[in-house]
Formats: structure tokens, sequence, C-alpha cells
């Protein structure tokens, strides 16, 4: 399963940018689409066709697509996720909670980057997002996924009892807005 979602960033000169983003709910593996000022039917619509040559090179296919009421979502994006077996479920009006697994993703990009930084524009967005993304799927922990994040799920951690202070690396996400640790052998 899938869900999909807008979220609304401003810029510090008060433009409004509308970021589009799909998670996936078993792994919690976030895929950017796209930032743009103005979301329309069709900027949406390329958006699912961009992602679906991405789900076409998956294993295991995605069956369902969770998506809100709103009216940028058309039906030519729906016809994108159909062609490709793709069932859509749309959430009830006025349900945050029915797509809360995206909902809770909104949050933590706010809570660990966006309200930590002053965003210029929409390419200084899509960076700064592709730069939180990256740590999101691969490294940051996931709370109900056994304090692994996306891409490592199912991976074996080596265990460590007590580890070296002096084999403990930082490195600096988002000029050191968010760090990460680790394990040097």
């Amino acid at each position: 399963m899938m869900a999909c979602d807008f979220f609304t960033v401003d810029t510090v000169l008060l433009r409004r940018l509308y970021v589009l983003f799909f998670i996936e709910l078993d792994t919690r593996r976030v895929h950017l689409s796209g930032v743009t000022a103005n979301p329309t039917g069709r900027w949406v619509t390329q958006q699912a066709r961009n992602l679906s040559f991405v789900l076409a090179e998956r294993s295991r296919p995605v069956k369902f697509l969770i998506r809100d009421r709103d009216t940028k979502f058309t039906v030519g994006f729906d016809d994108v996720f159909r062609a490709d077996g793709i069932r859509i479920v749309k959430t009830p009006v006025r349900a945050p909670r029915a797509n809360s697994v995206a909902e809770r993703f909104v949050g933590s990009a706010r809570r660990e980057c966006l309200d930590r930084l002053l965003i210029l524009g929409r390419r200084h967005l899509e960076k700064v997002l592709a730069e939180y993304v990256l740590h999101y799927n691969g490294h940051r922990p996931h709370r109900g996924l056994q304090q692994q994040s996306p891409l490592s799920l199912g991976a074996r951690p080596d265990p460590t009892i007590e580890p070296d202070p002096t084999r403990l690396r930082r490195s600096e996400i988002l000029g050191g807005v968010i760090h990460e640790y680790r394990l040097v052998a």
C-alpha cells in the first residue's frame, strides 16, 4: 500500500510552494515527486506517470493507493495507477487520521527540517527535501519498524553492548540541522 498527499511550504518571499510525495505504508519509504507553485491536474498526473516507472521496477507490486479528495487529484491521476492494477482508496471527507502515515511524515519533515530553515525558493526547497528524504529513508530510525530505517528494514544490525566512543562518527545533514551517527569499523 502507498499513500500520497500534498503539503505546503512558505518561502522567505512569502510564496507558497506545494510538495507532492508518496509514502509506502509497510516500510515508510518516501518518494518525493515534485515541488511546484501551481499544482494543476496535468502536473499531478505527470508526477503519477513518473512514479509509475519507479513502481514498475519493484518486485512486489503496489495494490492500493490512499489519497484524499483534493481536486488536484484528477481522473487522469487515478487512471495512471489503475492502468498498473492499483486500486485507489479515497479518504473520507475531513478525516486526517485516515491518511495518518502521510500526515506523520509531513509532521516529521516540518519538525526536523522545514521549521528550522528559511526556504528561498523552489530549487532550494527541492534540494533541502531531497537531502532530508535521503536521511529519512536511509538513516532515520522509525519507532514502529524495529528502530530501522526504511531502506535497511529486515537487515540485522550488529549488536553493540557498549560502543567505543572513539569509533563514533557524526555527519552533519543540511548544514548541521540534523546529525547522523555511526560506528566505524
